[in-house]
């Protein structure tokens, strides 16, 4: 019998449906190719031999993904206030920023960034240009993601009643003590499950760094199937990586959400 606590529409549609509609048939074929994967780098030697040539990347490819998502945190955070901001200024360079970002293709970005912006920057404030091309591409990617991560933090301070706001201010508290205090544990709750899938959507495409010669996972299985011309074996290996680690990491976003977005028992 299904438990009370499941809303009255779930509850009549789990009386109607048979198990097998019910049961996770996806998580089984997931589990079917990661067992198959699993078997073939164990008993063939050319997916052991991509295996330990690819995998070596996984550190700097969560290197990347870390530096990427902190520096797109903080950036997003910034222009998402920037444009809720009284300022007219402010409030318009931020959504210049947000619209430039998202309209125009994330390669040519990486690109623009690395191969233009960096250098042009170094010699106008009159730095060598020493910034290697990893750390160009991983600022690309945090000024890509800094965009969209602007939207969700704009999107989930507004989802916060302005009644909370008026209340914090009634109190006699300043507007940025209002916002930690009161609007800001409110606005987690709609701002961490989108912020872990774009996470997990940096952790994809830090594959794009391999295009200015980072050795993270898909340029050591580019150079493994160049090497060796076996595109199957190395292809194959790279997407069962990368399907572990997004596998690995959404259960870990889903463990964190559970504990900082707990029910809210008792509102209406």
């Amino acid at each position: 019998m299904p438990p009370a606590s499941l809303p009255a529409a779930e509850r009549r549609r789990s009386d109607t449906e048979t198990w097998w509609n019910r049961f996770p048939w996806w998580a089984v074929i997931i589990g079917l190719f990661i067992a198959f994967m699993g078997l073939k780098i164990i008993t063939d030697d050319d997916y052991r031999l991509a295996w330990f040539r690819i995998w070596p990347g996984i550190w700097l490819t969560l290197y990347a993904t870390i530096a990427a998502f902190v520096i797109a945190s903080i950036i997003g955070l910034a222009a998402g206030m920037g444009q809720l901001a009284q300022n007219v200024v402010l409030r318009n360079v931020s959504r210049a920023y947000v619209e430039i970002i998202r309209g125009i293709p994330m390669l040519a970005l990486i690109f623009t960034v690395a191969l233009v912006v960096v250098p042009e920057l170094s010699e106008w404030v009159g730095l060598p240009n020493r910034v290697s091309p990893f750390w160009r591409a991983v600022l690309a990617l945090a000024l890509i993601y800094g965009a969209y991560m602007a939207e969700i933090f704009r999107g989930g301070i507004q989802s916060v009643p302005r009644g909370q706001l008026e209340a914090g201010r009634s109190l006699g508290l300043s507007r940025q003590q209002t916002m930690n205090s009161i609007v800001f544990p409110q606005a987690m709750r709609a701002i961490i499950p989108p912020i872990g899938n774009d996470f997990i959507a940096i952790l994809k495409d830090t594959s794009l760094l391999s295009v200015l010669g980072t050795l993270e996972l898909t340029r050591n299985a580019r150079q493994f199937t160049a090497s060796t011309f076996k595109f199957r074996e190395g292809l194959f290996t790279l997407s069962f990586i990368y399907l572990l680690l997004v596998i690995a990491l959404s259960l870990l976003l889903r463990r964190v959400e559970r504990v900082m977005t707990p029910d809210r028992k008792g509102e209406r």
